[in-house]
């Protein structure tokens, strides 16, 4: 048997229909070299387990008991992963017809660089502008407050956000999504894979910026396109609990890649967001009783992420 060119690792979370759809497209895609897909269920409560079990017998599948988030999830995948090369692939996606081969073949003739991901695309067919440049210490700010409404931070906010970019052809990026993601598996796990204190969020902009920091280049490739159910795999999870994981994880990431400072730095523009909220509800439209029960709800919201 023939050794195994590509690893495809699918984490999954109660997402058994979009999951099936993204198998499917797996199974019509014929590679020219073999492949490995490995499912990782993080503690499903909808049967995906045993979907992939009975229609996808080919398919690795690593049954979790409970959920262990985005990070610990995907490296679990990649512990497992034989092949030479890693894709990251979410399950809310569709992968095209050879969109994995012009991937990997792209790092195979060029190994100066350390990942590669596809043009995503809407179900519609629109292409997801979604590559961004790293967040500096000016980010935050302009992203969380109204200081990125009017210029400069609306400029500043559409250079991150890299609306100098149409998406529509291959480029060198810094910051790809990581919908799609792949990379050779023995540098993923020099690397350390996925963060695990950056459980679901940020993961992926910090594995882009320690492969950049290794003088490791990223490319955007457009010929090779996967369809993206964007926000698909999150939209299940609680949105309090999401949004606390999200103010948490980028804390952690500013600690990590911008020292103690950094971390100071992001709470006291968080705390400067948490006031502009304030301002909004105490001063707004609602009824009083509303007004005061969103204030107690943002209060409660605001201590959590403060002792995190």
């Amino acid at each position: 048997m023939s050794a195994v060119r590509l690893s495809v690792v699918v984490l999954s979370w109660n997402t058994r229909e979009i999951l099936r759809a993204c198998l499917a497209s797996l199974e019509r895609d014929a590679p020219c070299e073999p492949r490995e897909i490995i499912v990782v269920d993080n503690g499903s409560r909808d049967g995906s387990a045993g979907m992939v079990a009975r229609e996808f017998p080919e398919v690795r599948l690593i049954a979790n008991p409970e959920n262990r988030l985005y990070a610990e999830g995907n490296n679990q995948g990649a512990r497992a992963a034989t092949g030479r090369y890693l894709c990251l692939l979410n399950s809310d996606t569709e992968v095209r017809p050879g969109a994995l081969d012009r991937l990997t073949g792209f790092l195979e003739s060029h190994p100066e660089y350390g990942a590669v991901a596809p043009k995503l695309v809407n179900p519609d067919g629109t292409v997801q502008r979604a590559c961004r440049r790293f967040p500096s210490l000016l980010e935050p700010l302009v992203e969380s407050t109204s200081l990125g409404n009017l210029p400069p931070g609306s400029w500043l906010s559409w250079w991150w956000g890299m609306g100098d970019f149409d998406h529509q052809h291959s480029r060198d990026v810094l910051q790809p999504p990581g919908a799609c993601l792949v990379s050779r598996t023995a540098e993923y796990r020099e690397l350390g894979g996925l963060d695990p204190s950056l459980s679901l969020f940020f993961n992926d902009v910090d594995l882009c910026l320690q492969l950049w920091r290794k003088g490791r280049r990223i490319r955007y490739l457009a010929e090779a396109e996967v369809m993206h159910h964007l926000g698909y795999s999150t939209r299940a999870q609680d949105p309090r609990h999401r949004n606390l994981l999200w103010v948490q994880n980028r804390a952690a990431y500013f600690r990590k890649n911008h020292g103690r400072l950094g971390e100071r730095w992001l709470r006291a523009v968080f705390g400067l967001w948490a006031l502009e909220c304030q301002l909004r509800i105490r001063f707004g439209s609602r009824e009083r009783a509303a007004r005061q029960q969103a204030l107690a709800e943002l209060d409660g919201f605001v201590r959590k992420c403060v002792q995190a």
